[in-house]
């Protein structure tokens, strides 16, 4: 879906960390000295970008619904900075409004690190909507945007069980294909949490399928330990005895 240069635009092992690794966290001191809301909203019209991101970024750690209107506008920005601090801005202040201008951006933003924080606002969207775009992130996109996109989709667990059902395909499909260790095991962790929150049926018997046979069969050990873990999480009683049998047996 996205050509050579824009793959080159993130690097892999750097990236696959959260959109918000960046971003320093406030102290105890730096707490009382927040940016001012009634300043950041009005900076987040100022013609010079430099400052429409750092505005944006504010709105990082300030939550205030007057600043949705302005990032929505900000997602479509000439400079992708200020695109992915809006995205980053959203995701702390999240918004049914904010949904469908999201889409649209990560339909069509050239920038991975864009799409990356894009994805990650989303999912904190806690919107059905978002479930169709995310999964298609999931299958298409660079690797950083396939992680972030798995760790999304578990918070389909926030909207309805119709959602969390529509979620594990995608996940399921990531956590045998993708051939980034990386992204195989977010989504090992995220079919775990989704597990939680169903009851004990066809989808969820799939889903338990699919972590035992990660954890028996993928070739990377993080993926494996991380499959184990949503087991354990879990505790299904099949994949508890698989773990005990395996280990008895010398496998790990």
């Amino acid at each position: 879906m996205y050509d050579e240069y824009d793959l080159s635009l993130l690097d892999v092992e750097e990236e696959l960390e959260s959109p918000l690794d960046k971003i320093e966290p406030l102290s105890a001191e730096s707490e009382a000295a927040k940016p001012d809301p009634e300043v950041m909203l009005r900076l987040l019209e100022n013609s010079a970008a430099q400052q429409r991101m750092l505005a944006a970024r504010a709105f990082c750690d300030i939550e205030d619904a007057r600043a949705t209107p302005h990032l929505i506008r900000l997602l479509t920005d000439t400079c992708p900075l200020v695109r992915v601090s809006a995205a980053y801005g959203i995701g702390r202040n999240p918004s049914p409004e904010a949904v469908e201008p999201l889409i649209t951006q990560l339909h069509r933003d050239w920038n991975g690190y864009v799409r990356k924080g894009v994805v990650w606002a989303l999912g904190n969207c806690r919107d059905r909507r978002s479930l169709s775009p995310l999964a298609d992130a999931l299958k298409t996109d660079i690797s950083a945007v396939r992680l972030w996109a798995a760790s999304a989709l578990v918070q389909m667990a926030e909207v309805n069980y119709e959602a969390i059902v529509g979620a594990i395909p995608p996940l399921i499909a990531a956590l045998v294909q993708d051939p980034v260790a990386a992204v195989r095991s977010n989504c090992a962790w995220a079919i775990g949490q989704l597990c939680r929150e169903l009851p004990s049926n066809v989808v969820y018997a799939t889903a338990i399928d699919a972590l035992i046979q990660s954890f028996a069969e993928d070739q990377d050990l993080g993926v494996r330990e991380d499959a184990k873990a949503s087991l354990l999480g879990v505790g299904d009683p099949r994949g508890l005895q698989l773990i005990e049998t395996l280990e008895q047996e010398g496998w790990f």
